[in-house]
């Protein structure tokens, strides 16, 4: 069948917010401190807090970045689907945030959750799927 409204737009973000905190050198806690929009700082810490195998923590930054980055595709046209590129570098913290609060929550047991969180991040972007998840 074929979908006669068409597809919708890809999303676009602005600039990260925070962008001038990552070129002056801050690491992703200082700037989340100091720019809390900023969906990438959450991100980061997430896959931090993950890599260290502190999974609580992680899942807290992923579902902070999450939430954030909802707001800001809201704000930016997007209607609850659609594609956001892993091409355009500012849609990269949402993006991470998906894939970070998949892993979070597999590794909590919500099982439904991970898997919700990685078709989301597929639909969103084959790209950063299979960067991300593989």
């Amino acid at each position: 069948m074929t979908n006669l409204l068409g597809e919708p737009a890809e999303t676009l973000l602005p600039v990260e917010p925070g962008a001038e905190l990552w070129a002056e050198g801050l690491g992703a806690d200082e700037v989340a401190e100091r720019e809390p929009a900023s969906t990438l700082a959450w991100a980061l810490l997430a896959e931090a807090a993950l890599a260290e195998n502190r999974d609580l923590e992680g899942y807290a930054y992923a579902r902070t970045a999450y939430h954030r980055s909802l707001d800001a595709l809201r704000r930016n046209g997007w209607r609850g689907h659609g594609p956001v590129p892993w091409s355009h570098e500012p849609n990269r913290g949402f993006l991470r945030s998906l894939a970070a609060l998949a892993t979070a929550s597999e590794r909590l047991h919500d099982v439904e959750e991970a898997h919700r969180c990685r078709e989301f991040l597929r639909e969103s972007s084959r790209e950063a799927y299979d960067e991300l998840v593989g």
